[in-house]
């Protein structure tokens, strides 16, 4: 045994003694189980400390250890696809090819992606190989290899404990994984340090060596070099493109990113530990000091946030803070101080369509998002004068443009998705935006946030939030989402009946 705990065998190990005496400690630990419900301990210098814990957790996740069942499907292939397409090691998959595939070639090994849950995201190797793992334990894209799915095994102890491991053999938990040797090594968000992935190099347990953990631990370490590099990239031209609408007060305004972290100097005070944290969608917040503060998005992707400190009582800061709830609403409910106007739907679909474009849209492009081909630039122009009277001075009249600070509820439904969290997002999602509106612009935004609400919801693996997504309009007659929903529901679940009739009856409904 190696006298590093988290490597299965070192150099001066062989494997074949060294798997006879982890098979013979597993039949023992199994045979105490299924006798006292507990796993004997008399075997702990045969097994490394990592793995008799991670066995300990995988029996307490109900995982059967003599291969009664094997890793669950999560995803479809084309849901696995999409979402490493959206997820941050997406684009990192040809460094990750190119830092193992010179290992990979010479043992026969696969190189494996998974998120940070465990779901296997990307699978790379020889096809037989591939077919191989698949037939065998269950090891394909769209199925998760937590410790909760799968027992111990490298990339779901390597979630578990966040530290690079290396699994061999009996050391598995699950007795069809036995065969197989895996190192895995997690891989972290520059920004935030939270973990958002994992590499895995898997093979048959006779290719075992030391050297595959050392590799699959220099590649996490070169993607995070180069997500850190493209924070680094982004945090400049953010800087560039925004810095100037806090260099005019620096001792009461500052840029953030949407984790709250610095991009231009905090005042003093600010912060006990140099970041804030930035409610979803931008909004009010208390700084350390205990001033009150207000945190506006700018861009059009919530790609930053101007925070601006506004006296210890929450006044109104000189350009006034506005609230637009524009969701499930045809007639959208505007806050400008503590005044609140329900607005007639033209207006709402201009506000809405502003609040959509805050680099600003000429009256021409506005008439256009309204209208389409027809419409009147002079009617937009008398338009945009009564929303003017709402708002007071604070639409640019040379292009219209809100220099106001605005907070919206489609916004927060973006900052929660972007955030990955669809449980949330499907919960605050009071409908579609502005229903009755066939605007063009409005339509197109309205749509977006549909479908991507309605992705993120499909590929979450979270019942709660299926459910809050099929409660909207917007998934009311969503048979997809059903049946997603009643897949993921328990027997015993009151919401399983119902989901069972309403699916029945969508696909009744869909054979008239």
């Amino acid at each position: 045994m190696s006298a590093n705990a988290w490597l299965a065998i070192d150099v001066a190990t062989a494997p074949l003694p060294r798997a006879r005496e982890l098979r013979f400690a597993w039949e023992r630990y199994v045979d105490e189980l299924g006798r006292t419900g507990q796993g004997d301990d008399d075997d702990r210098g045969l097994v490394r400390s990592p793995i008799a814990d991670s066995w300990r957790r995988s029996f307490a996740a109900g995982v059967d250890p003599v291969g009664g069942s094997l890793a669950p499907v999560i995803a479809d292939v084309e849901d696995t696809h999409a979402r490493l397409a959206e997820h941050p090691l997406g684009r990192a998959v040809p460094l990750i090819r190119h830092c193992c595939a010179a290992t990979a070639e010479e043992a026969g090994y696969l190189v494996v992606v998974s998120d940070a849950d465990g779901v296997l995201l990307c699978i790379e190797g020889s096809p037989a190989m591939r077919r191989r793992a698949a037939d065998s334990m269950n090891f394909a894209e769209g199925t998760l290899w937590s410790e909760r799915g799968a027992g111990t095994n490298a990339i779901g102890t390597a979630v578990a404990v966040d530290h690079a491991v290396q699994v061999f053999g009996a050391e598995h938990f699950n007795e069809p994984v036995q065969a197989w040797v895996c190192s895995a090594a997690p891989i972290h968000d520059p920004d935030t340090g939270e973990l958002i992935g994992v590499i895995d190099l898997t093979g048959h347990f006779s290719t075992v060596h030391p050297a595959s953990l050392a590799v699959a631990t220099a590649t996490a370490a070169a993607v995070e070099g180069s997500l850190r590099l493209a924070l680094q990239e982004r945090d400049v031209r953010l800087r560039a493109r925004y810095a100037d609408r806090v260099a005019v007060a620096p001792d009461s305004r500052a840029l953030v990113t949407p984790s709250g972290r610095p991009l231009t100097r905090l005042p003093p005070g600010w912060a006990e530990h140099d970041r804030l944290t930035i409610p979803p969608g931008g909004g009010e917040l208390v700084l350390a000091s205990g001033t009150h503060a207000v945190a506006m998005p700018v861009g059009p992707a919530l790609e930053a946030y101007e925070v601006q400190a506004v006296g210890r009582r929450a006044a109104a800061p000189a350009r006034p803070h506005v609230k637009l709830a524009a969701l499930g609403r045809d007639r959208a409910l505007l806050e400008v101080g503590a005044e609140r106007t329900e607005l007639r739907p033209r207006l709402a679909e201009i506000l809405t369509l502003l609040c959509a474009h805050p680099q600003g849209l000429s009256a021409e492009a506005l008439c256009a998002e309204l209208h389409g081909d027809g419409g009147s630039v002079a009617g937009v122009r008398v338009e945009v004068s009564r929303l003017r009277k709402l708002l007071g001075p604070w639409i640019d009249a040379e292009r219209y443009r809100l220099t106001c600070d605005v907070e919206t509820d489609v916004r927060r439904i973006e900052a929660l998705l972007a955030a990955g969290a669809a449980r949330e997002a499907a919960e605050a999602y009071a409908g579609p935006l502005l229903p009755g509106s066939e605007a063009p612009g409005v339509v197109r935004e309205r749509d977006r946030l549909d479908a991507w609400l309605h992705h993120a919801v499909l590929t979450s693996d979270d019942a709660d939030a299926l459910w809050a997504w099929v409660q909207s309009p917007s998934g009311a007659d969503d048979g997809g989402a059903w049946k997603r929903l009643l897949a993921q529901l328990g027997f015993h679940d009151p919401r399983r009946s119902l989901a069972a009739a309403r699916l029945a009856g969508l696909r009744a409904a869909a054979l008239m």
